[in-house]
C-alpha cells in the first residue's frame, strides 16, 4: 500500500468518526438507502443476507443497486464492480454480491460517492447498503441489524469483536436474530424483530474431503457440514477475506495428501478468493451458505412500508 493510499484511508476515516459522533450531518442521496449491518467484526451472515433481500426485491419487481466499502481490494475510489473481475480489484464480498445477484454493485471508500455514481449510472429504485450500520456518513431509510447468540455476551473491540456496544441498537429499524439468538438478552424495545438462520446446500461432494474456508467464524462452517453428515478428513481455516496464494494451494494439498482426503470442500466467498487457483483443487466442492428469514414476505412489506412513509413518497 502507497503513502498516499494510507494517508487517504486516514483521512476518511477521521471523517467518518465525526459523522458516527454527530458532529457532521449524514448526506442523503435521491433514491432510498436501506443498510444492512451489524455489531460484531464479520461472522453475523450479512452478505448471505444481501443475497436474500435482494432475492426478494427481484420478486416484487423492485430494480435496486449494492453499495459496498469493497473490504479488503487493493484499490481505491469509486468504482462499478465488474462480475468477471478479480476480488483484488473490488473485494470478494461484493464480487460475490454482483455474481449472484447479477445486479450493480459500486464500491467505495465514501458510500455517498458511490450512490451518487449509481444514481447517475442506473436506472436503479432502491439503494442496498452493504455494511452500512456503523457508515453514519451515508442517511439511510431503514437500518437492518443482525445479531448473533455471541453477541449477546461479548465485548467491544479490541478486547472482543464488538464494533459497538448493545446500547447502539437504538438506531436500528429491524433487528435480526439469527442462529438462535435469544430476544431477551438485546434491547429491542420499538424494534421489528425478525428471526433468520444460516442454512448450507451441500451436494455432489467428495466423500472424504479436506474443508477449507476464510471467512470471520470458520468452526461455524464446519459444524454445519458435520451436521449436514458430510465426513470431513481435515480442516483448515484462514483470516477473513484471505486471498489465496499458490503456497497457500501446495500446503493445503499436502494437508489433503497426508488426511487421505479425496477432494476438497469451501464456501462461496472462497471461491471467488480462489481466483486462478480454483482449477488445482480437484476435485473441489463449493457450499452455499443461505440465510432463512421467518415470515420474509411480512418483513419485505414492513421494510418497504416504513422506506416509503419516511420518504413520503412511492418508490
Amino acid at each position: 500500500m502507497t503513502s498516499l493510499s494510507i494517508l487517504f484511508g486516514a483521512a476518511v476515516g477521521a471523517r467518518n468518526a465525526l459523522y458516527n459522533r454527530g458532529m457532521l450531518p449524514s448526506r442523503r442521496l435521491e433514491r432510498p438507502v436501506v443498510s444492512i449491518g451489524n455489531l460484531s467484526v464479520g461472522g453475523s451472515g450479512k452478505t448471505p443476507f444481501v443475497l436474500l433481500l435482494g432475492d426478494l426485491l427481484k420478486q416484487r419487481g423492485i430494480a435496486f443497486d449494492v453499495l459496498s466499502r469493497g473490504y479488503g481490494r487493493r484499490t481505491r475510489g469509486v468504482a462499478a464492480v465488474d462480475p468477471g473481475g478479480a476480488s483484488r480489484d473490488f473485494g470478494d464480498e461484493p464480487l460475490l454480491i454482483a455474481r449472484k445477484l447479477q445486479v450493480p454493485v459500486i464500491v467505495g471508500e465514501e458510500r455517498f460517492a458511490a450512490g451518487r455514481l449509481a444514481e447517475e449510472c442506473f436506472s436503479s429504485r432502491l439503494h442496498l447498503l452493504d455494511d452500512g450500520f456503523q457508515h453514519r456518513a451515508l442517511a439511510r431509510d431503514f437500518d437492518i441489524v443482525l445479531v448473533t447468540p455471541e453477541d449477546a455476551h461479548d465485548r467491544l473491540l479490541p478486547a472482543g469483536r464488538l464494533r459497538e456496544p448493545l446500547s447502539a441498537l437504538a438506531r436500528a429499524d429491524a433487528v435480526v436474530l439469527t442462529s438462535g439468538a435469544p430476544e431477551e438478552a438485546f434491547p429491542l424495545d420499538g424494534k421489528l424483530v425478525w428471526r433468520a438462520h444460516r442454512t448450507i446446500a451441500p451436494h455432489d461432494l467428495p466423500t472424504h474431503p479436506l474443508a477449507f474456508c476464510a471467512i470471520a467464524r470458520p468452526q461455524n462452517f464446519f459444524v454445519q457440514l458435520r451436521n449436514a453428515g458430510v465426513d470431513l478428513a481435515a480442516e483448515a481455516s484462514f483470516r477473513d477475506h484471505h486471498q489465496y496464494t499458490e503456497k497457500d494451494i501446495r500446503e493445503l494439498m499436502a494437508a489433503a495428501t497426508r488426511a487421505e482426503a479425496d477432494g476438497f470442500i469451501t464456501t462461496e466467498k472462497d471461491a471467488v478468493n480462489l481466483g486462478g487457483y480454483f482449477s488445482a483443487l480437484k476435485p473441489l466442492a463449493v457450499v452455499p451458505v443461505k440465510v432463512e428469514l421467518a415470515d420474509a414476505g411480512a418483513a419485505l412489506d414492513a421494510m418497504l412500508q416504513a422506506v416509503v412513509r419516511r420518504r413520503g413518497k412511492p418508490m
